[in-house]
């Protein structure tokens, strides 16, 4: 079945006579006829599905106002005037937007502050009785993660729409791509997938085509009319109705059914869109076959009989390592996160992370180690513990898909672990344990898997959700152990289908040339059915032995990859990484900020001032060129913005730490920059990534916050000597701001360059309005800075 959204509503409350700067929300209680009368133009023109005039009306986001006690009054009374404006006529579907700011490590906001402050809008909506809740514009996948939970626990039985905005790289700022947010929110029980705002509908087409390809729910879309620019002072969006409404069969064939617009559209153009919508038939869709996928914040995994085989690094265990364990306990994750960092350097697709260290908080343990290795690489995580607080506490913390490890046929991990992993869309690795024991036989683990299977399946967990471990016991205290694990395997996709997993090194336990058994076991096990082993991705034993085997197997075509490997001999992966960690104090410093070794950069400052290294010589070998390969990362797609505000972090811990060693002869600061969103506009987010960037990168930093008025701006400017004024504008309606601060700049006889940015702001415009430069993004901004004060 087609629905029909409505369009833009700011712009039509700004023609009802809301004020620049002025709470948006706030109509509901003032001026409620003049909301009432845009839903009633919406319905009118055919929208099936109106939203609530409630994008903002979140605590965090109503506190800008004053107004953060007021959020039950506000939604409440943004529901009752959809459902009067309705009439029976239309569902309603209440609003929420992003709170504005990023969720930590990204941020300053906690999760679970971002969880209550979603919570209590999305009960007021639910309470006040709104059919549908819609979580839209998001740009970081972690703060859905919030919202999403919080709608499903405050707010049960009301279906909820999950709707991000992808940039014109096709993923959102914070680098998630369409299929990993499908695999995502799919699995957390999103009932509608979708993507609103930031791009047209001509861009979106591949974006939806992509999240129907990745789930089973209903895809929803609602694109902006066209790129906005300014004309003569007024905000143009270049697409009109007719061209609007034809792009909707487009995005129909591509596989939405959920249809509307974001910024710029009006009625009309709802009006044109449901035409072209009547007669259009709903393309049929075979269903899926569920495939098991994990996915980091931006990237996805498959697991599968039919793909190539997955290693999963077994590295951060500290069971049997007692310096990492020690290191643990004391609190410093540094060799978890250089294990997590060289294991995908190694090869590991995923990431076991293991925290049983005895007298610890193992919940706050885990919680901290999952935030870092998010924040380091993007190969999405197992969470191995039988602590059911800490895997939940790893759960939350994760920005993905996450695999459980283990959930076995034991009363304790059967009631706890498995709705956790119906809560947070978790996949788990079966273990066919019984509180009885290990069963000894194929067809002993063939039954308890049945039941394993059978019990997660009675939670809600469904094909796809499963990987199966074959149990591997020692061969030396039974000669059958290596013919039952390859029999179980070969069951195992017989009786299932589901792809399967072990643990490889228990089988040689006890004997002499390890190595030897178990690279050799592993080849038979990939024969047997192998899909995704738990190993050391360093023993290069085992890597060759894979890949002999992917050759003899034909997922290598003709031994063509085998060939080149053989042929390169190459240096070990684990002498490899022992390499890269040796390696001169300048170069190191550059890759350790490239990694966002914060923990290990000081040392290594300190290292090389001890070396006889200069202030400048480090900064500029080591710290400037780690944030231009960054920079070029960053434009090229390699890299995305959790890694870039990481590897910013780390550069500003280098420059403290220069500046303590070496106060005389270490550089100051670059220079001053004033930063502020524009008056009119209280959107602040990407100003704050930029600020951080820009402070970080060595520039002193005078944020003067959002919504700030332009004699603010030049008075901050010239008190402080600015050398740098950087004007932020989201909205088309506040973009003429800049002109004006600009145009006050130069009366008040400023000398400070002028860098302006923020969605709605282009190349065109700032040449117009007289800017210094434009950046696009805060990597930008600070080669910008530097280019503009002449800094190398």
């Amino acid at each position: 079945m087609i629905h029909i959204f409505d369009g833009a509503m700011g712009t039509m409350l700004q023609a009802g006579g809301l004020k620049p700067g002025a709470c948006p929300e706030l109509m509901n209680i003032e001026q409620p006829e003049v909301v009432k009368n845009i839903h009633k133009a919406y319905i009118d023109a055919g929208s099936t599905i109106i939203e609530t005039n409630t994008f903002g009306a979140s605590s965090l986001k109503l506190e800008h106002y004053g107004l953060a006690s007021r959020v039950a009054e506000i939604n409440a009374a943004a529901v009752k005037i959809a459902k009067e404006a309705a009439a029976g006529r239309a569902k309603v579907a209440g609003s929420m937007g992003p709170t504005g700011r990023f969720v930590v490590p990204l941020g300053d906001l906690d999760f679970e502050d971002a969880y209550a402050c979603f919570a209590e809008q999305a009960k007021a909506l639910a309470e006040a009785g709104a059919d549908y809740l819609i979580i839209e514009t998001c740009i970081d996948i972690q703060e859905m993660r919030a919202a999403l939970l919080a709608a499903k626990e405050n707010a049960p039985g009301v279906p909820v729409i999950c709707q991000l905005s992808y940039s014109e790289d096709g993923r959102t700022v914070t680098g998630t791509d369409p299929q990993s947010a499908a695999i995502i929110l799919g699995a957390m029980g999103a009932d509608v997938i979708g993507v609103n705002c930031s791009l047209g509908p001509e861009q979106l087409v591949p974006i939806v085509r992509t999240l129907a390809e990745n789930c089973d729910v209903p895809i929803s879309v609602q694109p902006n009319a066209g790129m906005p620019y300014l004309e003569n002072g007024e905000t143009v969006f270049p697409m009109g109705p007719e061209d609007f409404g034809r792009w909707g069969t487009e995005l129909l064939a591509a596989g939405a059914t959920y249809l509307g617009g974001c910024c710029g559209t009006t009625p009309s153009h709802i009006a044109a869109l449901s035409a072209a919508l009547r007669t259009a038939e709903e393309p049929l869709h075979a269903p899926k076959s569920r495939r098991l996928w994990l996915a980091s914040r931006s990237k996805s995994v498959c697991i599968d009989k039919k793909l190539p085989t997955r290693l999963i690094g077994e590295r951060i265990n500290p069971t049997g390592r007692k310096k990492l364990a020690a290191e643990i306990r004391e609190g410093s994750f540094l060799s978890v996160k250089k294990e997590a960092v060289n294991q995908v350097k190694a090869g590991a697709h995923l990431l076991d992370v293991n925290m049983g260290v005895g007298g610890i908080d193992q919940a706050a343990a885990m919680k901290k180690a999952v935030t870092e290795i998010a924040q380091l690489t993007d190969a999405p995580l197992a969470i191995d513990t039988s602590d059911a607080q800490a895997l939940e506490a790893g759960l939350r913390a994760y920005p993905g898909r996450a695999l459980i490890n283990s959930v076995s046929y034991e009363p304790e991990r059967i009631a706890e672990f498995l709705p956790l992993a119906k809560k947070y869309g978790a996949a788990i690795l079966c273990l066919p344990i019984t509180a009885e024991g290990v069963p000894k036989t194929a067809e002993e683990r063939i039954e308890v898997m049945r039941k394993i299977i059978q019990a997660a399946k009675a939670q809600g967990l469904e094909d796809g959700d499963f990987l199966l471990d074959a149990l591997v016991m020692t061969v030396s205290a039974d000669k059958n152990a290596c013919y039952e694990v390859l029999i179980t395997l070969q069951m195992y996709r017989e009786r299932f289908g589901y792809p399967t997993t072990m643990g490889l090194s228990n089988i040689s336990f006890g004997l002499p040339n390890r190595p030897l058994i178990n690279s050799t076991f592993f080849a038979m096990c990939l024969a047997a059915g192998l899909d995704a082993p738990i190993m050391n991705p360093y023993d290069e034993s085992m890597q060759r032995a894979l890949k002999a085997s992917a050759a003899l197997l034909g997922d290598d075509p003709n031994g063509l990859a085998f060939s080149q490997d053989e042929a390169n001999l190459s240096v070990p992966k684990k002498a490899a990484v022992a390499k890269e960690s040796n390696l001169a104090a300048l170069p190191a410093i550059k890759q350790a900020v490239i990694d966002g070794e914060k923990d290990e950069i000081v040392e290594l400052v300190a290292r090389a001032v001890a070396e006889g290294h200069s202030a400048n010589e480090i900064t500029e070998k080591a710290l400037t060129a780690a944030m231009t390969d960054i920079g070029e990362d960053f434009g090229a797609g390699r890299m995305f913005l959790p890694q870039v505000l990481l590897s910013a972090e780390t550069m500003r811990a280098a420059f403290n730490k220069l500046k303590e060693l070496l106060p005389a002869s270490s550089e100051a600061d670059k220079g001053t920059v004033v930063i502020a969103t524009v008056k009119g506009d209280v959107h602040d987010l990407g100003k704050n990534i930029t600020g951080a960037l820009l402070a970080n990168s060595g520039f002193r930093l005078i944020d003067l916050g959002k919504d700030v008025d332009s004699t603010e701006i030049v008075r901050a400017a010239i008190e402080s000597k600015a050398d740098i004024v950087g004007l932020c504008a989201l909205m088309t309606t506040t973009m003429v701001q800049i002109d004006k601060v600009i145009a006050d700049l130069k009366a008040a006889g400023c000398p400070a360059k002028v860098m302006v940015g923020g969605a709605a702001v282009t190349q065109e415009y700032a040449d117009n309005a007289g800017a210094d430069a434009y950046a696009a993004d805060g990597v930008k901004a600070v080669k910008l800075a530097k280019d503009m004060l002449g800094i190398d």
